[in-house]
């Protein structure tokens, strides 16, 4: 038994990190301290004064530890590892914590290359974003390629290299071939020059040459030139259309500002870069009452930089906790200074009072999508409790299904939808262990079997040690199971429900002749679902969500044997290298279709790792 009242007074005057556990030894809460002594014990102490939250959290809390640092700073770092490790139910964590894509330009070679990228690396090339939508970055990058004629390929290029023979893009005219040697390095690192400039929004000079070349051309009745610039011309329009100029400062800044209401908060951000909007993102955090905005705006930088987000060099911001502390902490992350501001007067200021705005918006805009997606879900149950003819409403559904190839990789998944909407902490997944070949009837009795009998075992933990049911992760019991298939599915999961004395009603989703649901298989007769029904988008959203999911972990499983396979035969990787390399691309494609500054970027792949990785994939090829 954990002595809280000792460890209380054991804790040191010293900065680190503390880590809150449950009574099954989840990570549910990391916070950093200045001095872990006074941080940690005022969790303990009257709680009139604590948000209710984290009075809920305090009474889960069974045991703690430390760890101690050397300064507060190394406790900031830290901290923001162990959420990201152990994404602890209590902290507030960003749903959407990505990687915006970047437009890169590979300054660093002869002859660089512009493309689009999620992965910032100190790698001597020169990024341009973030961008939040991705669909507008590719098509800019598509009118750069129409208008400059810079290379695509992936091919190492010297000036002084040997020369080859140009792709089809050069004879398109949409490449001038260094590779050729059919231009020289000061040439083209003009035209290189013109993009940045562009990207930047200093493109004013650049149509004007068009322009004043178009015209001579049309002077001189060079029409398909003329018409030609006229185009590239109207493309660089484009691309200004897509950034707004909100300032005339050119530094990359971003604005934060958040809006609450009595129980949640939208945080709204800016992305501004050379003074032109380059994007905007918002984020949802529930649950927030009773916290100041300086704190939820604390939680919110260390999540959102603490990722994979690009540090500018100014943030402007309504209110902060720990402001020095985190302008310490982002400046070293980012390699150079970096200023946290809080305007008063100005300009700044007007631009945080419009990001206020758009996230009051925004907030306001998602309660009202709430309430009427509320509605949607409750008329749909209260049909499916009429249909099935159920005593309680069906609040908690749990859906199942199996994926497999010939039964090779054979996996089931579960998703579980609460009060009509799918709650993902939930999701399960699981690798058939007993069941050799397409036998889906045996593997789905595998699945089930482990679920509930797992959900018993911890329902009889629960008990013993009188903790609360929200501990477990298997213990909460559907009110309805639903099984992508029918009858003879259906039959399988009351078999195992009735082996181990569980009462739960289940039904099977069938779909139609072209693979939309149709109805549902109960007490072996098959019902109808009434088209256009709020039940009939209910069901058929679950029944779509748990093929997905158990499609996804499937391909997951191949991906892992075929690329472990394919790596094994790469020179210079082994084991650790082959893990990271997973971790990052996730499958075989990637890999192959991987720059090389995309490769050196991965940790534990050195310069002689990634050379041998892309030899090996042009071998192939």
């Amino acid at each position: 038994m954990f002595d809280f009242e000792y460890q209380l007074k054991v804790l040191p005057d010293k900065p680190g990190v503390y880590i809150m556990k449950n009574a099954l030894g989840e990570v549910i809460y990391v916070g950093k301290a200045k001095v872990l002594k006074n941080r940690v014990r005022q969790y303990f102490q009257n709680s009139r004064n604590h948000s209710e939250k984290v009075k809920a959290m305090v009474k889960n809390i069974s045991e703690f530890e430390y760890i101690i640092t050397d300064s507060e700073i190394e406790a900031l770092i830290l901290e923001c590892n162990l959420i990201k490790k152990y994404r602890p139910r209590y902290n507030i964590l960003l749903k959407d914590d990505k990687g915006y894509p970047h437009i890169k330009i590979t300054i660093n070679e002869d002859f660089p290359r512009v493309f689009v990228t999620r992965v910032i690396a100190k790698d001597g090339g020169k990024y341009f974003g973030p961008y939040t939508d991705a669909t507008a970055v590719y098509e800019t990058i598509e009118l750069i390629k129409k208008i400059f004629p810079v290379r695509t390929c992936k091919k190492s290029i010297k000036e002084d290299g040997v020369k080859t023979r140009p792709c089809l893009n050069y004879h398109i005219g949409l490449c001038k071939a260094p590779c050729g040697r059919n231009i020289s390095k000061e040439d083209y690192n003009k035209i290189i020059e013109d993009i940045i400039d562009l990207l930047s929004g200093k493109d004013k000079n650049i149509t004007q040459n068009m322009k004043k070349e178009m015209e001579e051309a049309a002077e001189n009745l060079e029409f398909e030139k003329a018409a030609a610039l006229r185009d590239k011309i109207s493309s660089i329009e484009k691309i200004r259309e897509k950034q707004k100029i909100i300032t005339g400062n050119y530094e990359n800044e971003d604005f934060i500002n958040i809006f609450s209401d009595e129980k949640d908060s939208c945080v709204q951000i800016f992305f501004l870069r050379e003074g032109k909007i380059v994007g905007r993102e918002h984020f949802m955090l529930e649950n927030t009452s009773g916290m100041e905005d300086g704190e939820i705006l604390l939680n919110f930088v260390k999540n959102f930089y603490g990722g994979t987000a690009f540090v500018p060099k100014s943030i402007y911001i309504t209110s902060l906790e720990d402001k020095d502390l985190i302008e310490e902490w982002l400046t070293i992350k980012r390699g150079s200074k970096v200023w946290i501001k809080i305007p008063q007067k100005g300009e700044k200021k007007n631009i945080l009072e419009l990001v206020g705005k758009n996230a009051k918006f925004t907030l306001e805009q998602f309660k009202l999508k709430i309430l009427q997606d509320k509605e949607i879900h409750q008329s749909a149950l209260k049909e499916l409790k009429a249909l099935l003819e159920l005593e309680e409403m069906p609040m908690r559904i749990e859906a199942y299904d199996i994926s497999n190839i010939q039964g090779v990789d054979s996996v089931g998944s579960m998703v579980v939808f609460e009060n009509g909407k799918s709650k993902n902490s939930d999701y399960r997944r699981f690798k058939i262990n007993t069941v050799i070949g397409p036998n889906d009837y045996d593997s789905m009795r595998e699945v089930l079997t482990r679920r509930f009998e797992h959900g018993l075992k911890e329902i009889k933990e629960i008990q013993q040690r009188n903790i609360q049911l929200s501990s477990g992760k298997f213990c909460v019991f559907p009110d309805l199971i639903l099984m992508d298939g029918g009858k003879g599915q259906v039959n399988i999961a009351l078999e195992v429900l009735e082996k181990l004395n569980i009462q739960i009603p289940v039904c099977g989703m069938v779909k139609d002749d072209n693979h939309n649901t149709r109805g549902l298989i109960y007490n072996n007769n098959e019902l109808i679902l009434k088209e256009g029904s709020n039940l009939k988008r209910l069901i058929a959203r679950i029944q779509d969500e748990v093929h997905r999911f158990a499609i996804t972990y499937h391909r997951t499983l191949r991906d892992k044997r075929v690329l472990k396979s394919i790596l094994d035969e790469v020179p210079n990787i082994g084991e650790k290298r082959k893990k990271e390399l997973l971790k990052k691309f996730g499958g075989v494609e990637n890999i192959k279709t991987a720059s090389y500054d995309e490769l050196i970027s991965t940790p534990s792949i050195d310069k002689k790792a990634a050379q041998s990785i892309l030899d090996f994939f042009r071998k192939d090829q």
